[in-house]
């Protein structure tokens, strides 16, 4: 669909508009890539540095894992859109008869899993990528401190948008176990990242004042 490639303004103007994708799942996987790009930014700041010779080889590491997170969160905002189609298709589906009542439930249990497990992956993006800026943020450059915490803010937004896109779909789901099963995962992400996200910030913060 070419969401993750097109221009920023083009990007906002869609997700302004009625159109059904983007949404909410792919704003929060963009913003998962830009926080986490924040992050990578601050490792390209301190390699080659003399000062910060001691953790160039990890800077380097944490870099490389970076950048591969920044291509999964851009590869999301496609995959947000994909399933986002079959779920509103079948939202439209008829239930007049029995015949028709089973098979849209059928539909909707396929269409609502996979609705989930696209949001549920960005969560998970967005865990790993604060693991990272933890780690940047504590031993990168302090001239690029402050872009770590920016970093840690986006990133913890995204990880709190993508579990609204969560719950919406569980909510919906007849299989109320699975649906249970995949709000305490959301729940415990939320509980230990969130966390995680504001003592990054509220660090970064007492370091600049």
């Amino acid at each position: 669909m070419g969401f993750s490639t097109s221009r920023c303004d083009e990007f906002v103007e869609v997700l302004a508009s009625k159109a059904p994708v983007p949404g909410g799942g792919g704003a929060s996987a963009l913003v998962g890539a830009v926080g986490t790009a924040l992050g990578n930014m601050v490792g390209s700041l301190t390699v080659g540095k003399k000062k910060y010779a001691d953790v160039e080889e990890e800077m380097y590491a944490l870099k490389e894992k970076a950048t591969a997170l920044q291509n999964d969160f851009l590869r999301l905002i496609e995959r947000d859109a994909e399933v986002f189609e079959p779920l509103a298709k079948a939202y439209g589906m008829p239930r007049e008869t029995e015949e028709e009542k089973a098979e849209k439930a059928r539909v909707m249990a396929i269409v609502l899993k996979d609705a989930c497990s696209v949001p549920m992956e960005i969560m998970e993006k967005c865990c790993e990528a604060l693991d990272l800026i933890v780690e940047f943020a504590a031993k990168g450059s302090a001239l690029a401190i402050s872009d770590a915490g920016v970093g840690a803010a986006f990133c913890k937004a995204a990880l709190e948008g993508a579990s609204l896109n969560v719950f919406i779909n569980t909510k919906s789901m007849a299989d109320k176990e699975y649906a249970a099963e995949l709000n305490a995962k959301a729940d415990a992400m939320l509980e230990k990242y969130t966390k995680i996200a504001d003592d990054i910030f509220a660090s970064v913060t007492a370091r600049l004042r």
